[in-house]
């Protein structure tokens, strides 16, 4: 027994050592600035809290119409600002819509201002002036000096909890603002209700409902100081309320322990030592004000920061050591800060003890599985969720329980589109849940009924009152006339439909099979052979005679042009050629796409896109073009993929504040940077293949849930070398520019051969 406990013992070192802290290369403020929209906050992999600074506090409308600075705030956080609102504990990462922004926290000193200012008069509020010099951001942590009060303002968090630290100079005058008005892509009647209990003197709990991108949305909270405020209150900003009842026998603004409202601002009053440091502790859930206690007390017993903060980088250590990549550091950074990115979302949606709010507003438990929501499937289907079916295959797993969960509780049975929250945001076009299901199913990652995971998919795609999946079903198109966005639908649609004739063939069922591969072709309907480029049809079957091919307005597609919507044909490339006019010609299309200039009007018309996202007319800081540098090897020029391929990785990702090409889109920019930095590309989630490029990296080792490595290594490889000599799969040669899931799943070698010329 002794000679047992010694020999454990003598393992545990070196299990510790074997884990790099590779957290050191993520920098969680790459992406922030003009169109990226992360945030540089404080989170664990796949946390509920995500908690972060504000850097304003737009308005979603300006005169009762939209405001188009607001989206420049998608993420609270914009890097050219120089103040601070507060620090909020919601956020999504890098999405082109938003909402969230929850419970905005702010610390002060002086005279105290309940308004938080504005940018032209900082001084007029609570917000703070900082610098990018005082500021650090990492994995698991932030911290910033807030200059107008000399006050150094520290950020951790747990899955659930989000931990706070502030270092106060000497003053009675010291304060911490609750703000429950603030949101992101907020506007007046966002705010439904707000209810706060003072539970004692350091401890707060309550709710808050919202109406905005997610319509129906409950969050609950507790919050903890570590020290007992002396004194507190509260000011109601709801001029719009036409019934009071009979509170008013109450003087509710000062010290009162039960308050509600639509828009209110609390503080907390303290007398601080000079460096005294007041700690608060911010629990969420979707349940109850209980849950969140709850979740407080199981995550963040204590009160110690450091150790909060140090577990939240071994958990990011954690999954980050998943790949170990050998390259250069700069390239390092870009990786593990796309690793990082890429497990940012979805999120957790469920208490410790499992509860979580339905899609019926009813409460659930997670058995089993961690529920999980933030599912932005226009996006993640194409390479984060295949990502995650090589790494976090038991995540994915839950996450296509979750999607199953969302179904059985719709009252319209729709899988889901874009969820939050216990909502369905119903944004971007497509089904694409079930190109998630349909790839975790047939990849072996999905051990739950797929026979019932079938079905959720076909009611889904047979939804004919959402958006023009009747007139799909009935034409094979959406007529122009239906419909602002009748191209990017069908070619989404037919995609989709592939993913579920793939999902039946797995299972054995021709019939379904059969059908779902003629709806795949659908996308025929819209490719107008005068012209070779996707058109808009009219419903008599004739083209929309206004035809612009650049133009990303009135031409039936959503945040693209016919440019690069005409590529969107993943399930079956060899068709598109055909149609294009065989290889040569597409070859040339594709050069031409890389290659042309486009004029600044273009950009008249995209709030969400900049040059700085674009090559040629290639588009990659938008998702629908993601995998189209991979169509070369159809062309049977796979030296152009390889090329291509380095080219964007160079161009788009950068160790920057701007570092970004486009929306990192909850992971799906950052996935498309991990896939092909290792050099190879999933091109259509749903099929059993990946499409072989050019690696990036000299090496790396993936570290499979199942116990095996995966190794890719790049003999020659650097900035010059990108082409392809040949390629080995455990020392024989790859004749096809595809390698299999499985070969990845079993473990391996995969052995590139770079050179500085295209192979012959």
């Amino acid at each position: 027994m002794k000679r047992k406990l010694i020999c454990s013992l003598l393992f545990i070192p070196f299990i510790v050592n074997a884990q790099q802290d590779l957290a050191k290369y993520v920098k969680p403020i790459i992406g922030t600035q003009k169109m990226g929209h992360t945030y540089p906050g404080a989170t664990v992999p796949f946390g509920s809290v995500q908690l972060s600074p504000e850097t304003d506090t737009i308005s979603y409308e300006l005169n009762g119409k939209y405001n188009g600075d607001v989206y420049k705030y998608c993420a609270g956080y914009k890097y050219e600002d120089p103040t601070i609102v507060g620090f909020s504990h919601t956020h999504f990462s890098g999405t082109g819509h938003s909402d969230l922004g929850d419970f905005l926290v702010m610390p002060s000193q002086g005279k105290l201002q309940l308004n938080p200012g504005t940018a032209a008069d900082p001084k007029s509020g609570y917000r703070s002036a900082f610098s990018h010099q005082n500021e650090v951001a990492e994995a698991g942590y932030y911290k910033v000096k807030l200059d107008d009060d000399g006050i150094v303002a520290e950020l951790t968090a747990s899955k659930r909890v989000g931990m706070h630290q502030y270092t106060f100079k000497k003053s009675d005058q010291s304060h911490i603002i609750l703000d429950l008005i603030s949101g992101i892509y907020n506007y007046p009647d966002k705010n439904v209700w707000t209810y706060v209990r003072v539970v004692n003197d350091s401890l707060i709990t309550g709710y808050r409902q919202t109406n905005g991108w997610a319509r129906t949305r409950t969050v609950y909270f507790a919050m903890s100081f570590s020290k007992a405020f002396k004194s507190y209150g509260q000011k109601n900003y709801d001029r719009k309320q036409t019934y009071r009842g009979f509170w008013s026998k109450f003087d509710q603004t000062k010290n009162f322990p039960e308050l509600a409202g639509r828009q209110m601002r609390m503080y907390f009053d303290f007398s601080t030592a000079d460096q005294e440091k007041i700690k608060i502790k911010f629990a969420i859930s979707p349940v109850s004000q209980e849950n969140a206690l709850a979740n407080m007390k199981a995550e963040i017993p204590g009160w110690d920061f450091e150790q909060v903060k140090k577990q939240a980088r071994a958990e990011w250590n954690k999954e980050l050591n998943r790949i170990t990549v050998n390259t250069d550091e700069e390239d390092k950074v870009n990786f593990y800060t796309a690793m990082y990115h890429a497990f940012i979302n979805p999120t957790t949606y469920n208490d410790v003890n499992g509860e979580y709010k339905g899609l019926d507003q009813g409460v659930h438990t997670a058995k089993g599985f961690t529920n999980y929501t933030t599912f932005s499937l226009w996006d993640t289907y194409r390479a984060l969720h295949p990502f995650f079916n090589i790494i976090q295959p038991s995540r994915n797993n839950d996450m296509v329980k979750s999607m199953m969960a969302h179904y059985d509780q719709s009252a319209l049975k729709m899988l889901p589109v874009w969820s939050n929250s216990a909502n369905d945001n119903w944004c971007m076009s497509g089904y694409h849940s079930v190109s998630v299901i349909a790839d975790a199913v047939i990849k072996g990652v999905y051990d739950g009924d797929a026979e019932a995971a079938l079905q959720a998919c076909i009611i889904s795609s047979n939804h004919r009152d959402y958006d023009g999946i009747g007139d799909y079903i009935d034409k094979g198109y959406i007529p122009a006339e239906k419909s602002g966005t009748s191209i990017s639908n069908t070619l989404e649609y037919a995609y989709d439909d592939w993913c579920i004739a793939q999902l039946a063939k797995k299972l054995n069922k021709q019939d379904i099979y059969q059908e779902y591969t003629k709806r795949s072709g659908n996308w025929v309907n819209n490719f107008d052979p005068s012209t070779g480029f996707m058109r808009a049809k009219m419903a008599d079957g004739t083209f929309q005679k206004k035809f612009d091919i650049m133009s990303t307005h009135g031409q039936g597609f959503i945040e693209g042009n016919s440019w690069n919507y005409s590529f969107f044909v993943p399930q079956d490339p060899a068709s598109l050629i055909e149609h294009m006019g065989g290889k040569k010609k597409f070859a040339s299309r594709l050069d031409t796409l890389f290659t042309m200039h486009l004029p600044d009007e273009f950009f008249a018309e995209t709030e969400d896109i900049t040059r700085e996202g674009i090559i040629g007319g290639y588009v990659h800081g938008n998702e629908p073009a993601h995998h189209v540098a991979y169509l070369y090897n159809w062309a049977g020029q796979p030296s152009k993929t390889q090329s291509r391929v380095r080219m964007i990785l160079k161009m788009q990702y950068k160790d920057a504040p701007d570092g970004l090409g486009g929306n990192d889109d909850c992971g799906q920019m950052s996935a498309w940077y991990i896939f092909s930095s290792l050099g190879f590309y999933p091109v259509a989630p749903g099929s059993d293949e990946y499409s072989l490029g050019s690696p990036a990296v000299k090496s790396a080792v993936v570290k499979l849930e199942n116990g095996k490595t995966f190794t890719v290594e790049a003999i020659n490889q650097s900035d010059k070398n990108v082409y392809v000599q040949k390629v080995l799969l455990n020392g024989t040669p790859v004749i096809t520019q595809t390698i299999k899931h499985a070969d990845i799943i079993n473990g391996g070698k995969l052995t590139f051969y770079m050179s500085s010329k295209p192979a012959r």
